[in-house]
């Protein structure tokens, strides 16, 4: 399959950076490599871009497509240990900033055999790693019923999660459930028929990606580590696509920017790390949102580093 990738707020995104020579940069989610080909160009040739991704389609594809750029390191890992691979690259400090651009990709939701999809027969799947032993089989199969439950609820905001979970599991006593097009077969049933643009099995797949993927517990961690790592006047910009990684990500933001945190009569706060650059997320131009519909979701919020 043809590797497509559509890149979100790629100037928005890149513009938020205030990209400079001689600086370094990371890419948390290399992808098709939209937003590390533009800071490249921005940076060239003095500053240093490093990208990561765990999707070998991903990073063989944006590989070929960046092969130019001889100040750029692409590094097979998960974002969450950004840490770790900053120091093994020898970088105490990201001076320039860092792109987080958050979800699963148009390549990963469209490409059959990945299984994310209800719109294709696939098996089970939906590992952004394909490494990773576990998968959305092990979920729907293996979680209780009062799991599911709670991840459709928490992760997909589903209203029938406890009719969706009560009949996974009366399905999977007799059989395990095998494929997207089963699963999504399922949820049809047991769900009531109402009027909606949505397609019914849309929010537990969601979940169901989330979970397999530890994507929110993923959110919060490489939050925190980025701050870590910023120098002062780095740059933080995040994409998110559901409310539920917005949400994370507004309220790390205003907590890091309080002047105070402690609520005591006497402030006894350390100073804050972080200024907002936006206090309301940027959106989508409605031009993109023509292009590429699934932009609408979109929300990129900024922000910069100021603690000495």
């Amino acid at each position: 399959m043809e590797f497509r990738h559509y890149t979100v707020m790629k100037n928005e995104a890149v513009d938020a950076l205030e990209c400079e020579e001689g600086k370094i940069y990371v890419d948390c989610t290399l992808g098709g490599g939209g937003h590390s080909e533009l800071i490249l160009k921005r940076i060239s040739p003095t500053g240093k871009l490093f990208a990561f991704d765990i999707d070998d389609d991903a990073i063989n594809y944006a590989s070929e497509r960046l092969k130019g750029y001889d100040n750029l390191t692409i590094i097979k890992d998960s974002y969450t240990n950004i840490k770790s691979q900053m120091a093994a690259h020898g970088v105490d400090k990201i001076t320039g900033g860092v792109l987080l651009d958050l979800g699963a990709s148009y390549h990963q939701l469209t490409k059959a055999e990945r299984g994310f999809s209800f719109m294709h027969n696939a098996p089970l799947d939906m590992r952004f790693n394909m490494d990773s032993d576990f998968s959305a089989y092990d979920v729907v199969n293996g979680y209780s019923e009062d799991e599911l439950v709670k991840i459709f609820s928490e992760y997909g905001e589903e209203r029938f999660s406890k009719r969706i979970a009560k009949a996974i599991v009366t399905i999977r006593e007799k059989n395990p459930i095998k494929t997207t097009l089963e699963l999504a077969e399922l949820i049809k049933k047991s769900t009531p028929r109402i009027k909606s643009s949505i397609h019914p099995a849309t929010r537990v797949f969601q979940a169901i990606r989330i979970e397999v993927n530890g994507e929110l517990r993923n959110v919060n961690k490489i939050l925190t580590d980025v701050l870590d790592l910023l120098g002062y006047g780095a740059i933080i910009s995040v994409i998110s696509f559901h409310s539920l990684e917005d949400r994370i990500v507004k309220r790390l933001f205003k907590y890091e920017a309080q002047k105070c945190r402690c609520n005591n009569m006497i402030c006894t706060c350390e100073p804050p790390r972080i200024e907002l650059v936006n206090r309301k997320p940027i959106v989508a131009s409605d031009e993109e949102i023509r292009e590429n519909p699934p932009s609408r979701s979109a929300k990129l919020r900024v922000a910069r580093y100021i603690k000495e």
